[in-house]
């Protein structure tokens, strides 16, 4: 239902999404089918998404633990997350990821090499997650030497050898019990708040760009908004949207 209330003419003006870059448009038309406050949620959101460090989940298996990798991206503000899916199909689980895959970016590949020739046209370091290796800990870790991706393997396996032979870095969580290692989703939880929290903290320009959060918000709402390919069509014409 297109929402007929009378906001403020300044908060629009106010509102950058509404006014300038190449969705605005499209933007401030969607947001006439969407309440006030959901539109701010999604707002406010966006601002708070990064595409400084991204995740890169390498043929994980359990739909259990791939539902969990992307809570903890949408949770921790990973815009976009990267798979490798040559032994199989990343399939979150619905009853875990409980429709929040609609808010993280899953980029999919065929095969390790094409997903981290990817990464690196990109600019990012390739980071190995791995218990083994004596490298950087979650604390020690240089955030601040440029944009980078955390690699986990599979649930048993972990990380292959051709990203042990390519990784930039290697990163462990230190132990102090009986225990070598954690799972895969306890693995990630942790590494993603860390590192996330000191990149906000630390980092410059760990924001998207302008554009880059227009897109994003507008991909959301086109999700959130009911026949929303249908409104854009009929408003701005076939391809319109």
């Amino acid at each position: 239902m297109r929402n007929t209330g009378n906001e403020p003419q300044a908060a629009a003006a106010a509102d950058p999404f509404l006014t300038t870059g190449p969705y605005a448009e499209r933007i401030a038309f969607l947001a006439e089918f969407m309440l006030p406050g959901r539109y701010e949620v999604l707002r406010r959101t966006v601002g708070m998404r990064t595409r400084y460090m991204t995740v890169l989940a390498e043929n994980m298996y359990h739909g259990q633990n791939a539902a969990a990798l992307v809570r903890h991206c949408d949770a921790f503000g990973i815009s976009q997350m990267h798979t490798v899916e040559t032994l199989c199909r990343f399939e979150p689980s619905a009853a875990v990821v409980r429709g929040t895959d609609r808010w993280v970016g899953i980029r999919r590949h065929r095969t390790t090499a094409e997903a981290l020739a990817a990464l690196r046209r990109e600019g990012y370091r390739i980071v190995a997650t791995t218990p083994h290796r004596e490298d950087s800990t979650p604390e020690t870790f240089d955030v601040g030497r440029g944009p980078f991706a955390l690699v986990f393997g599979t649930e048993h396996a972990g990380i292959s050898e051709e990203v042990v032979r390519s990784a930039d870095e290697f990163l462990r969580i230190p132990m102090c019990g009986m225990v070598e290692s954690l799972n895969v989703s306890a693995s990630a939880a942790i590494l993603i708040y860390q590192l996330s929290e000191r990149v906000r903290h630390t980092v410059e320009g760990w924001r998207m760009s302008a554009d880059e959060q227009a897109e994003v918000l507008y991909g959301w709402m086109r999700r959130s908004v009911k026949d929303s390919e249908e409104i854009l069509r009929r408003r701005f014409g076939e391809g319109g949207y």
